[in-house]
């Protein structure tokens, strides 16, 4: 479901609230756990300065994933819009809501909204933005996608460092766009990374069509049909997992 959202309202209001055309006007069919605590709010910001990582492709995955669980927003923060695209391409609800809002002020205060158990927030690929000023800060995670190739490995060194570590906000580097056939740069980019102590998943996002497949028909990969489409969901449910125990210690 896409919700249209013109001002930070958009946070706190139901889902039936303002809905594009495509909405069915009810409430979202995405439903909480009987294990999920009443109690989660948390904001989970997926980012990186680099472009072309995946970022957009981890944070609507990740989104479809703990919809299973929880009430989820998907916030797309960047210009370019790509998550709300993604979304708007196909009628069926994804399990989750989105929204779009680039105003650094309204998405300085996503704690805010009592609605959601959970938002996670899609970022524009650019350090030093007011965008990232403003959701770093108000992050209870962040995820931090990024190939295992050495230069976007310098990129992503170097958004920990001058991003994520001076907010002291939890979290992780998730490695995508890997090669079923060959996962050696994988492991060794998680090596180097612990080496920086720099916390990485032990899960990894191996490089599957269906990836790109499933967002060229406005759906997650959970729901894709496809080849490969069950590996590649299984990948974004063990990273879920890895996070989850992370919230848990």
């Amino acid at each position: 479901m896409y919700i249209q959202a013109d001002s930070f309202s958009i946070f706190k209001r139901t889902v039936s609230a303002r809905t594009s055309s495509r909405s069915t006007g009810k409430a979202p069919k995405a439903q909480k756990s009987p294990a999920a605590s009443s109690d989660l709010h948390k904001v989970l910001v997926v980012l990186n300065g680099k472009g072309g990582v995946g970022k957009t492709t981890t944070a609507v995955n990740l989104a479809a994933a703990f919809s299973e669980q929880y009430r989820v927003l998907l916030v797309d923060a960047d210009p370019q819009g790509s998550a709300t695209w993604w979304v708007q391409r196909n009628g069926k609800s994804s399990g989750f809501d989105v929204c779009q809002e680039t105003d650094p002020t309204l998405l300085s205060q996503l704690r805010a909204t009592p609605t959601y158990d959970m938002i996670v927030v899609d970022t524009p690929p650019a350090l030093g933005s007011e965008t990232l000023a403003s959701v770093i800060p108000a992050a209870d995670y962040v995820v931090l996608p990024t190939p295992p190739a050495p230069m976007d490995l310098a990129a992503l060194i170097e958004t920990v460092r001058s991003s994520v570590r001076p907010a002291q906000v939890a979290h992780r580097v998730l490695l995508t766009k890997v090669d079923p056939r060959s996962l050696a740069e994988a492991l060794e980019a998680q090596n180097t990374l612990m080496e920086l102590g720099i916390p990485a998943c032990h899960a990894f996002i191996r490089a599957y069509k269906a990836h790109e497949r499933a967002a060229l028909e406005g759906v997650t990969v959970s729901q894709w049909r496809g080849k490969n489409a069950k590996e590649a969901d299984a990948d974004y449910r063990r990273a879920v997992d890895e996070i989850q125990r992370d919230w848990r210690n």
